[in-house]
């Protein structure tokens, strides 16, 4: 009985929620989800207790840049978020907290970004200035 509840709550496989791609920040490979669509931008981590196994973040992706902003409602997980610009250059990061009570605070990019990867807090020291590389 108890495999059969612990198969109930299961995270979901590797590929089930988004595309997975490896990245690389300077010389650090990560696979990460992708959000490149409106839906999966704000579905985000929404939920998960933590990444499965295999999967180092999520990295939302837009058509162009802009000024962003993220919230951590019913986002289970600290999260680490990265700033990359146009460049992909590292412009900035904050450690964005769990919140399940509205109003959740913004926590908004420093400029105008083309990416933001998203990882658990703490796991990950990215060096300003680092490049990212999608392939």
């Amino acid at each position: 009985m108890l495999l059969l509840a612990a198969g109930c709550t299961a995270q979901p496989a590797l590929d089930d929620r988004y595309p997975v791609k490896t990245i690389a920040i300077d010389a650090t490979n990560l696979t990460v989800w992708v959000g490149d669509q409106p839906s999966s931008r704000q579905r985000g981590l929404i939920g998960l207790v933590e990444l499965p196994r295999g999967i180092d973040g999520m990295l939302f992706v837009w058509d162009s840049p802009g000024s962003r902003s993220f919230h951590m409602t019913d986002t289970l997980i600290p999260l680490d978020i990265w700033w990359f610009d146009s460049d992909g250059a590292l412009i900035g990061s904050t450690t964005m907290e769990p919140c399940r009570l509205a109003p959740c605070p913004a926590y908004l990019s420093p400029r105008d970004v083309l990416w933001a990867l998203e990882t658990p807090a703490g796991e990950r020291d990215l060096a300003m200035g680092a490049i990212l590389s999608t392939g």
